[in-house]
């Protein structure tokens, strides 16, 4: 028994420094500056703690005037963010598909009180009742994404998993699909219940109408007539721009582009630059930008909360914002804008920690309030989530709702090498599945196996 308690210690003790030598290394804001040096300085003392990023792009808007700057890191090879770096801008695109439902609107194309299905006929299910306007402001009582079962489900869950694209393969007719599918809830119907799959639905539906694919509509009607030239939407992997940044975990690990045909209206493919989305901030504030009305607050989602055409507008004490975010795999974006002071903002960064508080924080609000506009889930449940799930690979791999605190790495490893020590010496004592079933006997070494081949799989970049 000593014997044992011996080489169990010193098995455990090895694996513990071979996870303090393996433990993941946590992204950090890097010290290199790029473009206006007072932005830079002043988004650098806008982040409260630089641990989870890795790069950001910045852009300032006052007095009718565009400033940009690059902090940190675009990659993990050192090369700098610049203004000019693309990043994935995930939800923001929202904000884009409901100005160009405000500019089709202005243009006579369509109204926003159109019926889906007299916009795009082909949909013949339940939700051609919901109108254009219900499917931009979040209120056409459609899910968050399109209904697949199971099986849909399940490859998102994998794809948290493997880092890889949860909405690869979903194409137009996907989409279409889904919206004849789909029955709108009536209780949700008149609320604002966020959803990629209605904004996705109306890019669509509008693109339709016009006779073309939606990048070529959005680029027509709203990135070339403001010089947005360096937006662009990624269908596939050689649509990718080739000075991007790359995303990845705020603990580390580098996560997979999203690119795609059918959620791009709601933010799957679509990449832009501080430069760009300067541009669009400063000719939306003007009322010069195509859509731009799609700002306005028409409908109350709350006492605090209002929404537009795709924009939300948020009051943070004396500050009256109205603004999109993003979230991709490996990518953070959010745009600001506040009328009564004339400024807007655009903070981008590569790696899945918010970007929200930095961006409010330009704009003047004040840090108690801009940190609540991106909480993060307190360390201990991080540890908590971890030690649950027995596999912190597992965990480190899943996200920032299972961040897992380093010092736990080596912790975590020395337990787990202890218990398999133990199993080996004794396992002549281990309780044994039933051998008078074989199929029981069968099931058990099976399932066993295919757990750790999808564990392995998992954890392996």
């Amino acid at each position: 028994m000593r014997r044992t308690t011996v080489i169990t210690i010193v098995v455990a003790l090895i694996a513990g420094l071979a996870g303090i030598a393996l433990m993941p290394r946590v992204a950090r804001l890097g010290a290199q500056t790029t473009g206006d040096a007072d932005l830079a300085g002043a988004a650098r003392a806008a982040v409260r703690d630089p641990s989870g990023h890795r790069g950001l792009a910045v852009a300032l808007v006052e007095n009718g005037r565009i400033r940009t700057a690059g902090l940190g890191d675009r990659d993990r090879t050192g090369q700098p963010v610049e203004p000019g770096t693309s990043f994935e801008i995930g939800s923001v695109t929202k904000a884009l598909t409901g100005m160009l439902l405000a500019d089709q609107a202005a243009a006579g194309v369509v109204r926003p009180d159109d019926p889906l299905g007299a916009t795009w006929p082909t949909v013949t299910g339940p939700a051609r009742d919901v109108t254009l306007a219900e499917l931009a402001s979040h209120r056409a009582g459609l899910p968050r994404l399109a209904p697949d079962g199971i099986l849909g489900w399940a490859r998102i869950l994998w794809s948290n998993v493997s880092g890889g694209n949860p909405y690869a393969g979903q194409d137009t007719d996907a989409i279409r699909s889904a919206a004849d599918r789909v029955t709108p809830d009536d209780d949700d119907r008149g609320k604002v219940h966020y959803s990629n799959l209605g904004p996705s639905v109306l890019g669509h539906a509008l693109a339709a109408k016009a006779g073309v694919a939606y990048a070529d509509l959005l680029r027509a009607r709203l990135l070339q007539p403001l010089g947005m030239h360096a937006t662009v939407i990624a269908t596939h992997a050689d649509d990718l721009p080739a000075d991007r940044a790359h995303g990845g975990r705020a603990s580390g690990r580098p996560l997979d582009t999203w690119s795609g045909v059918g959620y791009a209206p709601a933010g799957v493919g679509p990449w832009s630059t501080a430069e760009d989305l300067g541009r669009l901030a400063a000719a939306t504030l003007a009322g010069t930008a195509p859509g731009a009305d799609a700002t306005t607050a028409r409908f109350r989602e709350d006492e605090n909360n209002h929404i537009g055409y795709g924009w939300f507008t948020t009051r943070h004490g004396d500050h009256e914002v109205v603004w999109h975010n993003g979230a991709t795999g490996g990518f953070r974006s959010y745009i600001g804008l506040e009328r009564a002071t004339g400024r807007a903002v655009v903070v981008l960064g590569n790696t899945d920690k918010g970007v929200e508080p930095i961006g409010l924080r330009l704009l003047g609000v004040p840090e108690k309030e801009a940190e609540e506009a991106a909480p993060v889930a307190p360390v201990w449940i991080g540890a908590g989530l971890a030690v649950a799930f027995a596999y912190l690979g597992l965990a480190h791999r899943m996200g920032d709702w299972s961040v897992v605190p380093v010092w736990l790495w080596p912790l975590g490893a020395g337990l787990s090498a202890a218990g398999a020590t133990l199993a080996v010496t004794r396992w002549s004592a281990l309780p044994m599945v039933d051998a008078r079933v074989p199929w029981r006997r069968l099931l058990s070494v099976a399932s066993s196996l295919l757990a750790a081949v999808l564990a392995v799989a998992a954890v392996s970049d």
